[in-house]
Formats: C-alpha cells, structure tokens, sequence
C-alpha cells in the first residue's frame, strides 16, 4: 500500500514540477535559494500528500503546498539576511533597445514588488487557473480574487510606465 501511494505521488508531482519551479522563481532570485525552496517544497508536499483528500486537483492542491512554503522560507530567510544594491541594480537600461526577455524580466521585477499574496494571484492567474482555483488556494472569496486582479493589474501597469520612462 505505501508503495502504491509513493509511486501515485511521484507521478502526480512529475506532472506539475513547473508548479514549484515558477513559485520559487517568483519569489526567489538567487539560484541557490531557489533550488533550496524546491526541496523545502518538495519535502512539504511528500509529508503532507497522505492527508490530500482529492477534493481539488492536485494541481491547485500542490499550488497551495508550494506557496505556503515559499512564504514561510522568505519570511525566515527576511529574518537571517539582507543584500546591498550592487552597480548591476543601478543600470538604467535604454527602453528603446528592449527585447521581449527583457520586458518578461521587467514584468517580473515589477511582479516581484507586489505583496507576496498578490504575487501568488499573479502568478495563479498567469497560470490560467480560474477565479474559483485561486479562491481555493489563497483562501479568498471569488469575487475578492476578481477585484485584487484588477487592482493588481492597475498596480502593474503603472510600475511598468514608470520603469519605461527611467
């Protein structure tokens, strides 16, 4: 029976891996950091996978799992650090001479500003998980998720204007 469930486990997390990888990526810019969160979120999703009651799809569930442990790890790792601006942080790019990587590396920089459970609706709704989904994996209402979006969108829209006029 244990084998059975560890074999239904890898291959539910090897169908959505992206999930933790774009959660850690969303939150974490060092690569070291990131590759720590994954295993954090690898353990978490292990520990807790007998007691996934199959009321969602796994998806939104390992969502949930995955967001909750990069929150807990940028609060602790907020506690243990803190990094100077290098020279690299204060190159202001020509906004003529912008690529598409560099606007989705803009857009992300401005994504990374937003509070960490906008961040998540975000990165949700990028994802094209319904309003309902994410209501159920940040523990909002449906509607509260439909008004944050246009907030946040508004919210993104400007800091994108604002780093195309600097």
């Amino acid at each position: 029976m244990k084998e059975a469930l560890d074999q239904a486990f890898l291959s539910e997390v090897n169908q959505n891996l992206g999930i933790a990888h774009k959660v850690a990526r969303l939150y974490f810019a060092d690569p070291d950091e990131r590759d720590d969160v994954i295993q954090e979120m690898m353990y978490q999703l292990w520990r807790s996978y007998p007691r996934f009651n199959k009321q969602s799809k796994f998806s939104t569930w390992m969502y949930s799992v995955c967001l909750n442990t990069a929150l807990t790890y940028v609060r602790k790792s907020s506690r243990r650090k803190s990094e100077p601006l290098s020279e690299t942080h204060m190159q202001i790019a020509d906004p003529g001479s912008e690529n598409k990587e560099e606007k989705i590396a803009r857009m992300y920089q401005a994504i990374g500003t937003l509070s960490p459970l906008n961040r998540a609706i975000v990165m949700l709704y990028l994802d094209d998980l319904s309003y309902e989904e994410i209501a159920s994996v940040t523990g909002l209402t449906k509607t509260n998720v439909g008004v944050r979006l246009v907030r946040i969108k508004s919210e993104l829209e400007k800091k994108m204007k604002l780093t195309e006029e600097n």
